[in-house]
């Protein structure tokens, strides 16, 4: 109010003509010399404070919670010396605090006395307020990491504060945000500097951010830097819902074209663009942000699926591991550091998802979607899954087949087409349950190989077809950290790296790896690769680049051609493609 009394402009203003015949306007006096106010201006404001002042005060986060649950529920460790508080006949009065006050609040909390806890910076120094097992209240924490500001390395100390050594359970963490789209320009800053301050502390990204964003949630990062130069073409294009090229100029202050109406080279940057987005009114800012985030989801999910998705370090956890074979791949010339090719042999039990957790997850959507495959039996829960967008601005939307050992995406327009038909919850239940029984205790063995050692050197030399760092730790403690090397690129790695030893190629293996979505190259003669694809819109096993004169060969193993866009392809039929692959790899 008081900026409105000092700030409105209620100033009556006046044409007149400057030396040069330029008309000007500038502030009106009276033949007295006093200035000359606006009546009509003045009513506006009038009116403008009348309207603020009858609209309700909106308390701050730590206000509104002590309102909310009343300072007997809630322990308040905070740097405030003094606070309002609400007496028992609803009046509200002046409290005064020490720093004694802090510490008799933390011992109400750990004893149980007090079972919410709002602490802030000031408060998140020097204490712990975890689940130990020295304290009387050692029920899990559900930590709510609200307003964490631009620093992670403040971030990080407050949610160190709950989870600490000799604790009777781990902290359930939650960043808060407000439905406000343009708040995740502050937790996108947190995610982007939390994996930063992990990777410098631990060497893994994962460790400072605690796996609690996931890569869409950082907008600072390549695939939001791309999915920005998309949004700006869609823009351009007119393609966009949200908003129009002129109007979002006009709104955000940036110039993204020339004078020729051409989009400029030197788009401004995510940084500026997310600031920008933040001065504009709410409904205008998650328009734009749920197609911006469309953009992310689609180049992230499509990174994923091409196996160029880098997670950074991926722990993997096993019932035993065991070394079959290792390989010196290097020696340093200097240090006398060696490079290894770990063969491994891993026993995993299967993660199934229970009913109980599937239906929890159902009953979170209005209408799910319980479904069963005709041709397989199998059944799969859908759920709506983040949508796609198109070259053309049109939305994707996808579902998600929630099923007990994995899940994939389905686009929403191809589920009428597919198998997947919808059944009665109860006999989705029954289903469930027994595939729950039949892969439960499974136990499943597998060879993986593993580029450990002094990696730098030779990492140019290793497959650019998979980045995937893991981390394999077994039930004894034991750990193998190293880059991942498939099967069907162990041999060419080895040989690119002029090792003498050369392992023979099992076909069975390459039949196995290119239906888990591999790829192999055929040596001298045969010169093709075996792929898998997607043809309108099923999954297919293609021979890519087979010569003509081989198609016949080809054809009487089993496989069977397609003309597609005037273009012979040559594909695999799933029905028996390990035998055929394999026969075709014995050949090599």
């Amino acid at each position: 109010m008081d900026y409105l009394i000092r700030a409105f402009p209620t100033r009556q203003m006046e044409e007149y003509k400057d030396e040069l015949g330029d008309v000007r306007s500038r502030p009106m006096w009276d033949e007295a010399g006093n200035p000359v106010h606006n009546p009509q201006a003045e009513a506006a404001r009038a009116d403008l404070i009348e309207h603020i002042c009858a609209m309700p005060p909106i308390p701050t986060a730590l206000d509104a919670l002590l309102e909310h649950y009343g300072v007997t529920a809630v322990a308040e460790v905070t740097g405030r010396s003094k606070r309002l508080v609400r007496d028992g006949s609803g009046q509200q009065r002046l409290e005064s605090r020490s720093p004694r006050t802090n510490l008799a609040e933390t011992t109400a909390f750990m004893t149980g006395a007090k079972r919410i806890l709002v602490f802030s910076d000031a408060g998140g120094t020097g204490r712990s307020y975890h689940a130990s097992l020295d304290a009387m209240n050692q029920q899990r924490r559900v930590h709510f990491l609200l307003e964490p500001g631009w620093r992670a390395d403040r971030a990080i100390q407050g949610l160190g504060r709950t989870h600490r050594t000799h604790q009777a359970s781990a902290p359930l963490f939650r960043p808060v945000t407000t439905d406000c789209k343009g708040e995740a320009r502050f937790t996108s800053t947190i995610a982007r500097r939390l994996d930063a301050l992990g990777a410098l502390t631990r060497g893994q990204r994962q460790t400072g951010g605690q796996g609690m964003f996931d890569a869409s949630d950082n907008l600072e990062s390549i695939y939001a830097k791309h999915a920005l130069h998309d949004w700006y073409g869609l823009l351009a294009t007119g393609k966009l819902k949200s908003t129009t090229l002129s109007e979002f100029q006009r709104m955000s202050g940036l110039e993204l074209t020339d004078q020729d109406g051409i989009l400029r080279e030197d788009l401004p940057p995510i940084q500026r663009w997310l600031n920008r987005i933040l001065a504009m009114k709410i409904a205008v800012q998650n328009a734009i942000f749920d197609e911006f985030l469309t953009l992310v989801e689609t180049r992230v999910s499509a990174a994923k699926e091409a196996g160029t998705f880098d997670i950074g370090v991926e722990t993997v956890a096993v019932e035993a591991c065991e070394v079959l074979s290792d390989t010196v791949i290097r020696t340093d010339p200097v240090t006398g550091a060696t490079s290894h090719l770990l063969e491994l042999s891993l026993t995993q039990r299967r993660k199934v998802l229970s009913l109980e957790r599937v239906l929890k997850l159902a009953s979170y959507e209005e209408q799910p979607l319980f479904l069963r495959n005709d041709k397989s039996g199998k059944v799969a829960l859908a759920v709506p899954a983040p949508s796609h967008m198109d070259e053309e601005g049109q939305m994707i939307r996808r579902y998600e087949l929630v099923r007990p050992l994995r899940s994939e995406y389905l686009r929403a327009d191809r589920l009428d087409e597919s198998a997947w038909e919808p059944v009665t919850k109860s006999r989705f239940s029954a289903l469930w349950d027994e595939e729950y029984a039949a892969d439960e205790s499974q136990l499943v063995t597998e060879t993986v190989y593993l580029a450990t050692g002094l990696l730098l050197p030779i990492w140019g030399a290793l497959p650019k077809e998979d980045l995937t760092v893991n981390r394999i730790v077994d039930k004894s403690g034991a750990s193998w950290l190293g880059r991942h090397v498939h099967d069907l690129y162990v041999d060419a790695t080895l040989e690119k790296l002029g090792v003498a030893r050369k392992a023979q190629t099992d076909p069975a293996k390459i039949a196995a790896a290119i239906l888990g979505g591999g790829t192999w190259k055929a040596p001298h003669p045969l010169n093709f690769t075996i792929r898998t694809a997607r043809v309108n819109g099923s999954r297919r096993i293609e021979i890519v680049d087979a010569e003509a004169a081989r198609i016949p060969e080809l054809k009487a193993k089993g496989c069977f051609t397609e003309i597609i866009a005037y273009k012979t392809r040559v594909f695999v039929p799933l029905d028996g493609a390990e035998a055929i692959i394999a026969s075709i790899a014995g050949q090599a």
